[in-house]
């Protein structure tokens, strides 16, 4: 089995991403970073406390939010990542579905391409290919306004599979190094709950595609489903699902709590070793 690596990070051991929203109204931390100072100092944070990854995202895609004008989203994400790159050592990655804020966002620092809506809009798998970044393939059933209203599946894990396999085959067909391609099951992104737990269950299944697994289960409405808990007091179920996560082969953990969740991964590591996923 030969090791796994992602954007230059050596995946034999787990990696933490570090979530910094420049955006208003993100469903924990909205209005929060929004000022590129608050933003650098918040980055400088994340590294501090661990984080292998900053991943920056100027639109909300929280349930029921809408689409972030293209200018909009330029002026909210370009300064932060320009000014995160000087400052800070740690690569970074933005989370846009726009090809024009990926090129742009490229141009100044991020290395990596986070995008919910699978790199679904015309263009963003040519552009990814072209700049030749390591990217993250996200499912989600439907768009962020509507998502939640009636989430269908037969049966969800097979669905989710099946989609994340079929974009990352589309991507390497455009020209993305199959090596460049982590995947994420995107917990809260058209799922009910019932399915949310049904993928949480099942996360081997997908490790077992092959890529590396991203999941980002922090302080979302899961946890606050289960233990009856606001956004704010989920650190705790957070923490549990991580160490769920990666015991089914989650090599990547995008969290607002990163020194909490590199001490589970400190635990995981200290009782399970070095495991990569199958390859």
């Amino acid at each position: 089995m030969h090791a796994l690596s992602w954007a230059g990070l050596d995946l034999d051991h787990p990696r933490v991403v570090g979530v910094l929203n420049v955006t208003p109204d993100s469903f924990y931390d909205g209005g929060r970073y929004a000022d590129v100072g608050r933003a650098v100092a918040h980055a400088h944070q994340l590294a501090d406390e661990g984080a292998d990854l900053i991943e920056i995202g100027g639109e909300s895609t929280r349930p029921g939010a809408r689409r972030v004008p293209l200018e909009e989203e330029r002026r909210r994400v370009l300064p932060v990542i320009a000014a995160v790159a000087r400052e800070v050592t740690l690569p970074m990655a933005v989370d846009t579905s726009q090809p024009e804020i990926m090129q742009a966002a490229h141009e100044a620092g991020a290395r990596v391409i986070n995008d919910v809506r699978g790199f679904r809009h015309p263009g963003a798998l040519a552009t990814v290919a072209r700049l030749r970044v390591s990217i993250c393939i996200m499912h989600m059933q439907g768009e962020p306004g509507t998502m939640q209203d009636h989430p269908v599946y037969e049966d969800v894990l097979e669905e989710v599979a099946r989609d994340l396999d079929g974009r990352a085959q589309a991507a390497q067909a455009a020209g993305v190094a199959r090596d460049d391609i982590a995947v994420d099951p995107g917990f809260g992104f058209g799922k009910t709950q019932a399915h949310n737990l049904a993928l949480l269950s099942g996360l081997g299944h997908l490790s077992g595609l092959g890529y590396p697994l991203m999941v980002g289960l922090s302080r979302k409405s899961l946890i606050g489903a289960l233990t009856g808990r606001a956004p704010g007091e989920r650190l705790a179920g957070s923490l549990a699902a991580a160490m769920l996560a990666l015991e089914s082969g989650a090599r990547l953990v995008r969290t607002h709590d990163v020194a909490e969740t590199r001490d589970v991964i400190r635990i995981f590591e200290a009782t399970h070793g070095s495991s990569p996923i199958a390859a």
